[in-house]
């Protein structure tokens, strides 16, 4: 006799993605879970399914996990000029008068320019911002968030001067003493603070115009990493009302309201939204010159850069944490962060503990801390783009003798066994799978450089899908209830039209989203759109 179920779903294969790493052919879901999962013959004699869909010859991943992203940022960034791919600060400036001019905003913002990729490689200066924006303030963020420049008006609004100074920051100046525009990393947050909260509206736009995009590329759930609390009601507020089905772990910025309201009650667990962890930054980024180094950078031998916490306040909420059961997530890039940062974990975690603890980023580590991740269960956050997206000037940053410290992802892997992979959107692209490939094959989306960039910290491919499906839900403490498709798990799953693990190379760069699903409910369907 069969058993009566919501819905079958079948393809050419099915990754369970469980710890025998085995195939199927069908699945059968009941209330959003699966509860049997196999052959497609014996599948079908068992059960009667009011609805079916077969995938034909496509293949069936658990659903992608971004375990660290900026998922309300990337809403916002969608709604602002898209400054990524400026060949040129002038290309940059042209951008926000295009976008200005379509708008009736007040500030004007944008996203996305990077020296990194100009001729020459060099900072700029607010004069072209002063000269076409001269009575509105405009603020433009590089593309990691850990530098900005602002016009006069808006460096005026949010009460920057020459005198001006801000820990963990730069506010940049010229020869002449003049205030140049540029803010680095805690001097960015100065004229963030200034410019008017978005209302709920807004706000809801941005989820809603994320989380499409989102589903579109395969993933089933997101990190948002640094969550305020009026965002995290917010969230909760559209999930229980059906206006956001993506599943969200929100990593909670370490203020004062967060602490108070969330990790004194403990941490929310709900079907689709979680709290129960604390993001903090120890330094800035590579790119900007900001990632905090043991030895000062190669191409600037004065600067070592940026640490952006005192640590004393990070063993404040590291001790807030462990008494609360949250967990830390700590963003470090350079060598001297990631020290730090291993240095004040090791006060709370013992050798053995499950806590999993993070460490975002981990692009630099010193060889004689790399160890300690595994001694003290560590869990390494990467973005394996991070390594393809650099590549053109990380030597540039550090030197020669320091590359074998960047990006080394197999090594990390090797201290616990395991890693989630991420992509840190908007900063990258927000596609999973170029997450993958860059984990494999260690080569940028052009396919470049032919024999990989030091392939000798590659992943295999299925410790590089392992670490974007169950690898990613481990990382939140959520491997119980999705990261794998078996029986009693959430029925989240990615159909591909192509086989991650045996395709050749050059399929995988044209591999492209059929379907995405989330606890049974197809929302993402490139076939019927």
């Amino acid at each position: 006799m069969s058993v009566n179920v919501d819905l079958l779903v079948s393809a050419r294969r099915i990754y369970s993605v469980d710890e025998g790493f085995s195939f199927a052919e069908c699945m059968a879901i009941r209330d959003g879970h699966i509860v049997a999962i196999g052959r497609r013959n014996d599948i079908e004699a068992s059960y009667q399914a009011r609805q079916k869909r077969d995938f034909g010859q496509a293949f069936i991943y658990p659903g992608f996990i971004d375990p660290h992203c900026h998922f309300l940022s990337f809403g916002y960034v969608l709604q602002r000029a898209d400054l990524f791919g400026s060949k040129s600060w002038e290309e940059a400036v042209e951008r926000l008068a295009d976008h200005a001019a379509r708008r009736d905003d007040y500030w004007v913002q944008g996203r996305g320019w990077d020296q990194n990729e100009w001729s020459p490689r060099e900072f700029p200066t607010k004069d072209l911002l002063d000269r076409a924006f001269p009575s509105n303030p405009v603020f433009a963020i590089r593309v990691d968030g850990h530098a900005a420049m602002a016009n006069t008006k808006a460096l005026s609004l949010a009460g920057i001067d020459e005198g001006t100074v801000v820990d963990g920051g730069i506010i940049a100046k010229s020869d002449d003493g003049s205030l140049t525009g540029l803010l680095l990393d805690n001097a960015v947050s100065l004229v963030k603070n200034a410019i008017p909260v978005p209302d709920d509206a807004t706000k809801r736009q941005a989820l809603e115009v994320a989380q499409s995009r989102c589903f579109a590329v395969g993933l089933t759930s997101v990190s948002n990493a640094g969550t305020e609390l009026d965002d995290l009601l917010l969230m909760d507020k559209m999930q229980d009302g059906g206006g956001l089905g993506i599943r969200i772990y929100a990593m909670l910025a370490a203020s004062q309201a967060n602490i108070e309201r969330i990790a004194s009650r403990g941490p929310l667990l709900k079907d689709r939204l979680t709290a129960r962890s604390f993001k903090m930054y120890a330094d800035g980024a590579l790119g900007s010159r900001g990632a905090y180094l043991l030895e000062p950078y190669a191409d600037d031998p004065t600067n070592r850069g940026l640490l952006t916490l005192n640590p004393k306040e990070l063993e404040r909420v590291c001790g807030i944490a462990s008494e609360n059961g949250f967990q830390m997530n700590v963003h470090a890039i350079g060598d001297a962060a990631v020290r730090l940062v291993l240095d004040v974990y090791e006060k709370f975690l013992s050798p053995g503990n499950d806590q999993r603890w993070r460490i975002e980023h981990a692009q630099i580590i010193h060889p004689d801390d790399l160890r300690r991740f595994g001694e003290l269960a560590v869990i390494p956050s990467v973005q394996t783009t991070h390594a393809t997206s650099d590549m053109g000037w990380t030597e540039n940053r550090l030197g020669p003798s320091r590359m074998g410290r960047a990006h080394i992802y197999r090594q990390l892997l090797e201290q616990n066994g395991w890693l989630a992979n991420g992509s840190d959107f908007p900063i990258e692209k927000i596609e999973p799978l170029r997450g993958f490939r860059s984990a494999v094959f260690r080569k940028d989306d052009a396919g470049l450089p032919e024999g990989g960039f030091h392939v000798e910290n590659s992943l295999t491919r299925e410790q590089a899908l392992r670490a974007m499906t169950i690898w990613a839900a481990r990382a939140n403490s959520e491997e119980a209830d999705k990261g794998s498709l078996e029986v009693g798990k959430w029925a989240d799953f990615t159909v591909l039209d192509t086989d991650l693990m045996t395709s050749g190379e050059d399929a995988l760069w044209k591999a492209k989203v059929l379907a995405t699903g989330v606890a049974g409910s197809i929302l993402f369907d490139r076939g019927r759109e």
